[in-house]
């Protein structure tokens, strides 16, 4: 079990806002290991379309929940939870700082808020602050995990869009197409290919659509998810949000060095 006052910095915000080089420079400065909360990171093969740490960032500081399972394996958010608990615990026993990132909200929470959850169940969790009633909240487990730093990148919403369509187009240059071809011929359209990125493809292999279209429908797909991804953020009140990663960085060394002197987190709350 992980005691409540293990240190841990968890990083947040949508998609191509920077969060993986935050959680990299923050993991090299404050002698961290990175624990990846993506639903799609963790499939094997899905490396641009993901737009997953290159090898040399995964060197360079050790990430975990890379490349756990095949495309046709499940992994659930209790499967996450379990494992990132299990690795937070590691981490702090081996004298570095946990740090978790990622764009998948229901991985990040679970372990935030100590989600209620059943192995390979979807049902719902009355226990778990989201999807309790209004009138029950009062009994839910809401409160957020103790000595966590949760920071927020908050970019700007023209400069996010013009990230994610510069990232749409660097995936196509990298081969995005035959890396989608060649997961399709092993495994068919599985349910992990049903995400942004790869679910696009389905129509231009069977003719009905162009590369063109493909990229485009990849933007306009991806934009939609960094908005669910905002909505999602923007409901917990313990984020520190940050417009650019530097200020973040500096609060989360401030933070570490007070945690460590006086074991009480500073906190901020700056909504987007």
């Amino acid at each position: 079990m992980v005691q409540e006052k293990t240190p841990l910095v968890a990083i947040v915000g949508e998609t191509a806002s920077g969060k993986s080089a935050l959680a990299l420079d923050i993991a090299k400065r404050l002698n961290g290991e990175i624990i990846c909360a993506d639903s799609r990171t963790v499939y094997k093969g899905m490396d641009i379309g993901t737009a997953k740490p290159s090898k040399a960032e995964q060197t360079e500081v050790p990430h975990h929940l890379l490349d756990v399972i095949a495309p046709d394996e499940k992994f659930s958010v209790a499967d996450f939870k379990l494992a990132a608990n299990k690795l937070i615990e590691d981490i702090t026993n081996r004298g570095k700082l946990p740090i978790m990132v990622g764009g998948t909200g229901l991985y990040i929470d679970s372990v935030l808020f100590d989600y209620a959850l059943q192995p390979d169940s979807t049902e719902r969790d009355e226990l778990n602050p989201r999807h309790a009633k209004k009138s029950e909240t009062s009994q839910v487990r809401s409160a957020i995990r103790a000595n966590t730093l949760v920071l927020g990148l908050n970019i700007e919403k023209e400069v996010l869009e013009k990230r994610i369509e510069a990232r749409v187009n660097k995936m196509i240059e990298q081969g995005l197409e035959t890396e989608v071809s060649e997961l399709v011929n092993r495994y068919g359209w599985q349910e992990a290919l049903t995400g942004v990125g790869y679910q696009e493809w389905q129509a231009y292999y069977e003719g009905n659509q162009t590369l063109e279209e493909t990229k485009d429908l990849i933007t306009i797909h991806t934009r939609q998810y960094a908005k669910r991804q905002r909505t999602w953020f923007k409901r917990n009140p313990d984020i520190n949000w940050f417009q650019d990663a530097a200020s973040a960085l500096t609060y989360a060394e401030n933070w570490l060095i007070e945690n460590k002197s006086t074991g009480h987190a500073m906190r901020t709350n700056t909504a987007p």
